[in-house]
């Protein structure tokens, strides 16, 4: 019997690749880290401790869509493909997206009222940072990035549907009261960081480095934002957002080449 016919259809189906089973995928998980969040919504209403009601609207359900996510990779065998080296790297300019990311994050850290957030909120984040940058990382860099690959897709498609999908995911924030403009921002804002991502992914040649970029991105900015403290580095802190979208759709129009093939283009090159 050859690979193909002992190969389960669960795996069979997924091996295939897509953009509709990557948008299938993502919806997928979407609703299930959304059922999962109701889970812990009696913990969160039963106190008004900043520090608890991270971990119990942020740090755990998303630890639980992490959970899925590795049970998912696990179902389909790809872990070990996915946790590996790429197989292509990237060019020096993608050094520039994994820069501009470091830059900004570092930035927001040191314009942080530590004081005034209390050890109990400021841990809390960076463990719930830690764990959205796993699963959002793995679920848009991993397993969406996989799949486009797999049907032979253009760089410039992979990049696009990757990041598309990345910043669909927060068109939700809709449904839990978010105002429209806000929401648009943030759209705008996660696509481009998404684009900055899938080019750290090929420049570094690993999942872990958009993770751990990732990771660091959420409760820099969060706390940032909610407890910034006073100064001019503060200001220019806060021209982050607007330095990622830039960037971006920028870098947005130098990828190119095909991500099926392992010769090296231009832009192909290994670091």
């Amino acid at each position: 019997m050859t690979g193909n016919e002992t190969t389960s259809p669960w795996r069979r189906f997924w091996s295939k690749g897509g953009w509709w089973r990557s948008l299938l995928l993502v919806v997928v998980y979407y609703v299930l880290y959304q059922l999962g969040g109701f889970i812990f919504l009696p913990l969160a209403a039963s106190t008004d401790d900043p520090a608890a009601l991270v971990w119990f609207e942020t740090v755990l359900p998303i630890a639980l869509g992490g959970l899925i996510l590795v049970v998912f990779g696990w179902s389909v065998g790809w872990l070990r493909e996915l946790f590996g080296p790429q197989p292509i790297r990237g060019s020096w300019w993608m050094w520039i997206a994994v820069g501009v990311v470091v830059l900004f994050n570092v930035l927001h850290f040191a314009t942080v009222d530590y004081g005034k957030a209390g050890a109990g909120v400021v841990v809390a984040w960076i463990i719930a940072g830690l764990f959205i940058g796993f699963a959002e990382e793995t679920l848009t860099r991993g397993y969406v990035v996989n799949l486009m690959r797999k049907a032979g897709y253009r760089e410039i498609s992979v990049a696009l549907v990757s990041a598309a999908l990345f910043a669909a995911m927060h068109s939700g924030n809709l449904l839990t009261g978010q105002a429209l403009l806000p929401t648009l921002l943030q759209v705008g804002y996660t696509f481009a960081f998404g684009i900055l991502m899938y080019l750290a992914l090929r420049v570094t040649g690993n999942l872990i480095w958009p993770i751990l970029l990732h990771a660091t991105t959420d409760p820099s900015t969060f706390l940032q934002t909610l407890y910034p403290a006073d100064g001019a580095l503060t200001a220019i802190a806060g021209l982050g957002n607007i330095v990622v979208i830039v960037t971006g759709l920028v870098l947005l129009i130098f990828i190119r080449g095909k991500v099926a093939s392992t010769e090296p283009t231009f832009d192909e090159k290994p670091a």
